[in-house]
């Protein structure tokens, strides 16, 4: 039996590229241990005063509250909302699994989230059948796997597949023909194309396009006068459903990071720099665990005021070494003259990545390996094995509270 959503009388002939999203993923994870809670506002993030809202269910979002917002403004918004602190292990276990039974579909999977991906079922027609049909077993599958909802877009193309996912929330399947794409796609606000934010949204209903229909009928050239050569043509395509992009599994990494918001504002520079180190830690642990080596090391600092300030640096050598991140985050620190500022965030990352196996490490004359390598390499051995915060820098090994977010 096709489960309740499901849109499979629609003609999915050449729709072979599925966007699948599971629905209020942490939200939904959460109610599974406490079903009391379904059919209830529920809220998942940090309950402090700096936290953000991560997850909402259904019920919570009718109030408005939605993901990234502060918590302080969605408890206005819903005070009746159950809040839950996040458990992300649990997250990120649902996710393996979630993206396992994608792969027993189909080798052709695109994360794109933790919760969601672009699939291409085209070579797995002949042995599972339509992609309606693929589409509603993989919705099964998820349900009976892993007690949680998802919903799935059916299209020729992923910026189409995904619009239908997300049209057909919660819990549902729809499929968008190839021959009523355009049907599909002109009633759409501007607002819905990829590449249109707010302020792109606001130019564009200044000149009278206030629907995906209204930019079709605009001339190329007036909108790349307006947007931009590259963004004028981008959405000229997009919006008479033109998509050439391919699904491609296994998309490598551009850059991994890690930021930390503190508990209050932050301006000792003592507890700065042992942030931006917790923070190296976190990125080399990442890189190291995907095979990764990067040359550009940036950090970004927030102040008490939310304006942001960016710097970087690319190193002679690409490096997963923590130590390496560290000295450089801290130089990056130092170099923006902030040290009498109170921060509110702070964040470290590392970008023009390459695989760590074609990574050489040249020894200038007289010079030492330092070991950090390693050093860092035990630390990881016993990561797994006891878990990440057993072994840790002696900095790092810190009173219960300092001010810092736990």
């Amino acid at each position: 039996m096709p489960r309740p959503g499901s849109d499979l009388g629609a003609d999915d002939t050449g729709c072979t590229i599925l966007h699948v999203d599971m629905d209020a993923f942490y939200a939904s994870v959460e109610l599974r241990e406490r079903p009391e809670l379904k059919g209830m506002p529920v809220v998942i993030g940090a309950p402090g005063a700096r936290g953000v809202v991560l997850s909402a269910t259904y019920e919570a979002r009718r109030f408005g509250v939605h993901s990234a917002m502060p918590m302080t403004r969605a408890r206005r918004l819903c005070p009746q909302a159950v809040i839950i602190p996040p458990s992300r292990g649990k997250y990120a276990e649902v996710s393996r699994g979630v993206m396992e039974i994608f792969h027993t579909f189909t080798p052709e999977v695109e994360p794109i989230a933790s919760d969601e991906a672009f699939l291409d079922v085209g070579g797995a027609r002949k042995r599972l059948g339509p992609p309606a049909a693929i589409a509603a077993m993989i919705r099964e599958q998820v349900v009976s796997e892993h007690g949680i909802t998802c919903s799935v877009g059916v299209a020729n193309s992923k910026f189409v597949a995904k619009l239908a996912s997300q049209h057909c929330k919660p819990d549902g399947l729809l499929v968008v023909p190839a021959d009523r794409v355009v049907d599909f796609l002109h009633p759409l606000p501007v607002g819905a194309l990829w590449g249109v934010g707010e302020r792109t949204e606001q130019s564009l209903v200044r000149l009278g396009i206030r629907t995906v229909g209204d930019l079709a009928g605009v001339p190329v050239a007036t909108l790349q006068r307006q947007l931009g050569q590259a963004a004028g043509a981008h959405l000229a395509a997009l919006a008479w459903g033109r998509d050439e992009r391919p699904v491609t599994p296994n998309a490598p990494d551009k850059s991994i990071g890690a930021e930390e918001t503190f508990v209050t504002d932050v301006a000792d520079p003592v507890k700065i720099r042992r942030e931006l180190l917790r923070l190296s830690e976190r990125v080399a642990a990442r890189l190291r665990e995907g095979g990764h080596v990067g040359r550009t090391v940036s950090v970004k600092l927030r102040r008490a005021d939310f304006s942001t300030i960016s710097r970087s640096r690319t190193l002679r050598e690409p490096t997963d070494v923590a130590q390496t991140l560290y000295t450089t985050a801290c130089d990056l620190y130092a170099a923006a003259g902030l040290d009498r500022d109170r921060l509110r965030l702070v964040g470290v990352r590392v970008e023009n990545l390459s695989p760590a196996g074609e990574a050489t490490r040249q020894l200038g004359l007289g010079e030492r390996e330092t070991g950090w390598r390693e050093a860092e390499q035990a630390m990881d051995r016993a990561a797994r094995r006891f878990g990440r915060d057993v072994v840790l820098p002696a900095s790092l090994v810190r009173p219960p509270f300092d001010g810092m977010a736990p």
